[in-house]
């Protein structure tokens, strides 16, 4: 009876620490970013990071940038519907472009496809390529762009995931 409550004692005690080891490991990979509380914050929205390694972090954060990506790409869509000015709509259509080809079928998935390979520098290069779309489709708008917080969180995401990745190099 007394060995029966002494393990169950271990056995609690054992998985606190992996609870604890598991959020100390998330807020020492944040440390090492761009922005600690966007990576902080992101990484305890998804119920992977508890019990993921670094490798398994960073395909979070992937996961979410493809995840504000899609989302990018649907309020464009809106917009292109609503907007009057020409010149915004092609504008907007350059943006898609970039979204639609570029992030999403080219640099989310060679950054995921190299995470899971174990070939960081590929991974990295995709995050780094995915924030320079997101910060070339704002640049293209002169003067003041109707998407630029999506364009913001999809280029910091990245840039987060970038450094994370760069953890594995």
């Amino acid at each position: 009876m007394i060995s029966s409550v002494f393990l169950l004692c271990v056995v609690g005690l054992s998985l606190t620490q992996i609870q604890f080891s598991s959020a100390d490991l998330v807020k020492q990979t944040c440390r090492q970013t761009p922005n600690y509380d966007l990576c902080v914050q992101t990484l305890r929205s998804d119920p992977r990071s508890s019990h993921a390694d670094v490798a398994g972090l960073a395909m979070v954060m992937v996961d979410m940038i493809k995840a504000k990506s899609i989302a990018t790409l649907h309020k464009i869509g809106e917009l292109l519907g609503t907007a009057p000015d020409p010149k915004t709509k092609a504008t907007l259509r350059r943006c898609a472009q970039l979204y639609d080809n570029a992030v999403l079928k080219a640099d989310i998935p060679s950054a995921m496809e190299a995470l899971k390979t174990g070939n960081p520098k590929f991974a990295e290069q995709g995050a780094n390529d995915a924030a320079n779309e997101a910060d070339s489709c704002e640049r293209a708008f002169s003067g003041a762009s109707p998407i630029s917080s999506f364009n913001r969180s999809v280029s910091d995401l990245s840039r987060v995931a970038s450094a994370i990745i760069r953890l594995l190099l």
